[in-house]
């Protein structure tokens, strides 16, 4: 039987749960989650799991969230255990590239996964990205440059956008995800 371990952390965007199994991250539950929250992820891609609350496990997870939402990191260097689809997989992978600071729209993302015609589906899978902040759907916006659409809700997704354009650095490139 698997086990996913779970905690719940206030950060300066609000509370977040996240849960990990042995192979590393498989979801965030941002502040006022719309959709099916983690309840539903778990019946979905982990019903006979074994839920254990534990912060320990966790710990690596929890200082380098605490770290972005702070504005003190722009990459992670987090094991994931991202649960996906195929399709989903490779929208995620080129979102993972979207600098901080950055956007891309939807449109974008369709053509660099080749399949142009795939804008809303590359939208359906945004919203059931499991990991966010660590694969930063939020910098994907309308072709545009309006906001649309984000688990968390579209003042959390201005609010990371303004904050990720905030600091004067160099722009970094997200860290290897896949």
């Amino acid at each position: 039987m698997e086990t996913l371990y779970t905690a719940r952390f206030s950060t300066p965007l609000g509370p977040l749960r996240i849960a990990s199994s042995d192979k590393g991250l498989a979801y965030v539950e941002l502040p006022h989650e719309s959709g099916r929250g983690f309840g539903g992820w778990l019946k979905t891609h982990a019903p006979d799991a074994k839920v254990v609350d534990r912060r320990t496990p966790n710990d690596a997870i929890i200082d380098q969230l605490l770290e972005y939402t702070e504005g003190a990191r722009r990459t992670f260097e987090i094991d994931l255990d991202l649960r996906a689809t195929k399709f989903q997989r490779s929208v995620y992978k080129h979102v993972a590239k979207i600098g901080y600071g950055e956007t891309a729209s939807y449109s974008e993302i369709a053509e660099a996964i080749g399949n142009p015609r795939s804008v809303r589906a590359v939208g359906a899978a945004n919203g059931a990205n499991p990991i966010p902040l660590v694969i930063p759907c939020h910098r994907v916006i309308a072709r545009g440059g309006a906001l649309q659409g984000y688990a968390g809700g579209l003042d959390l997704k201005a609010r990371l956008l303004a904050m990720e354009q905030a600091l004067p650095e160099p722009v970094e490139e997200q860290a290897r995800l896949f």
